[in-house]
């Protein structure tokens, strides 16, 4: 039996966030710090003090969630936590899953993740695009919904969370279409989300392009835990094909069902959300059935001891 740590992406953010586990672990600060010098001004104020529209705002917010992640992370270790198996991530997750894992430097995928947040911004004109989260529907007929809705547009399933949960992209009309389309096949819920962009959509191909040359220029090693991809579910060893993920990704569908199944399916029984909120925890028990299965996320000193109490700690 396996563990698995997932590393949380946008949309977890909230401001105040790690500030009981800074108090005890002086590596939550110290991580911030040292982000905080990559970006030029002070990340930790803005996690903690806001306002909440800076951080919500998107080359802010990336930083700030894998700033948070990683900090987590060194703080499990720094208290002996045992290592995981294999490290996962959602969306931006993945880069935090490769810091952990020894692929990425810590400095180098600050900047890079602040980079990405931009050009994903930048890709598309504020109010052209919209996501939208479907509940209740097969994903097969969300794929024919959007596929119905396009009409010459783009629309597309951006994130398969999990089993019910599934979140749409795209052109802010087709989204629109797409929503009615999914309500005429039955689905219990279509609801817009407040999102500044349309992510994991083929309007993102720009924003995969201009990461391209970006991560071109870093220095990436094959990791040395186990990493699987939400592109594809699969594990990926080779630093060439982890970039190619990571540009691919931008454009591309969130995975996460297939992923945390797969996980289940190699053999990890214990699946970890290391960093801020219950976000991934929620949607990996709707994954991950079976008596023998845990879900437990990091965020707080309570979880952490209880993890710790229920994981163990390095030999």
């Amino acid at each position: 039996m396996t563990t698995a740590f997932v590393f949380p992406g946008q949309g977890s953010q909230s401001v105040g966030m790690l500030s009981q586990l800074a108090d005890s672990h002086i590596e939550v600060r110290a991580t911030f710090e040292a982000a905080s010098r990559v970006l030029g001004y002070d990340l930790w104020a803005l996690v903690q003090q806001g306002p909440e529209s800076d951080l919500k705002a998107t080359e802010r917010t990336q930083p700030a969630m894998l700033t948070a992640g990683v900090a987590t992370w060194r703080v499990w270790c720094e208290r002996g936590g045992r290592t995981p198996e294999v490290l996962s991530g959602h969306s931006l997750g993945e880069f935090t899953a490769l810091v952990c894992a020894g692929a990425l430097e810590f400095e180098d995928a600050v900047e890079l993740v602040r980079f990405r947040g931009m050009a994903m911004q930048e890709a598309v004109p504020q109010g052209t695009g919209a996501m939208a989260a479907i509940m209740g529907l097969e994903e097969g007929d969300i794929e024919a919904a959007c596929a119905e809705a396009a009409q010459g547009g783009i629309v597309s399933a951006a994130n398969f969370n999990s089993p019910g949960q599934v979140v749409i992209a795209g052109d802010a009309a087709a989204v629109q279409r797409a929503i009615d389309a999914c309500k005429a096949r039955g689905a219990k819920r279509a609801v817009p989300l407040p999102v500044s962009a349309p992510f994991h959509c083929a309007l993102m191909l720009p924003a995969g392009e201009r990461l391209r040359e970006r991560l071109a220029k870093i220095t990436m090693k094959p990791p040395r835990i186990a990493f699987r991809s939400a592109v594809d579910g699969a594990l990926h060893s080779d630093p060439d094909e982890i970039r190619a993920l990571l540009v691919r990704q931008a454009s591309q569908s969130v995975r996460w069902t297939a992923t945390v199944q797969a996980l289940v399916d190699a053999g990890a029984r214990t699946l970890v959300e290391c960093g801020p909120g219950k976000v991934l925890t929620g949607l990996n028990r709707r994954i991950a059935k079976g008596p023998d299965l845990q879900c437990i996320a990091i965020e707080d000193e309570e979880t952490l001891q209880a993890a710790l109490a229920s994981i163990g700690r390095s030999a």
